[in-house]
């Protein structure tokens, strides 16, 4: 799994995976054009629409409902260091669920791979490299 970032113009950049382009500012206040969401939104997207997928296939091959899981996730932003916490993710059924069916929704979202790769944080290694003018 890749994704590639550019930068287009000022705190403006294009992120690249596959065939697929998406949009990435700052908003008006904070130098951008807010033409994008921001890093920490796109964690926030990335994280939703994981939680959004399980949710869906879990109606889906139960034959519950095909279309209509609705996610929304909000988080604080925290100090020292600055961070995103406090992750609240409300999954919402186009369909009523039996308690037995909504907690094994609620075991199928806990098997989300961002949800995952957030509870159990990854090791990240950061290089700095030079582009070479010719």
């Amino acid at each position: 799994m890749q994704v590639t970032i550019c930068q287009i113009d000022g705190v403006k950049f294009d992120i690249q995976t596959r065939t697929h382009h998406i949009a990435c500012d700052q908003p008006a206040d904070n130098g951008g054009a807010d033409s994008g969401m921001t890093p920490p939104e796109l964690l926030l997207a990335s994280l939703g629409s994981c939680a959004a997928f399980y949710a869906a296939e879990y109606l889906r091959t139960r034959n519950l409902a095909k279309s209509g899981v609705e996610v929304t996730v909000t988080a604080e932003k925290l100090l020292k260091p600055a961070r995103l916490g406090d992750f609240h993710v409300m999954v919402t059924s186009p369909v009523s669920l039996t308690a037995e069916q909504t907690e094994s929704m609620m075991r199928c979202v806990h098997s989300c791979l961002v949800h995952n790769t957030l509870l159990s944080p990854p090791e990240i290694k950061i290089e700095i490299a030079t582009a070479v003018s010719q």
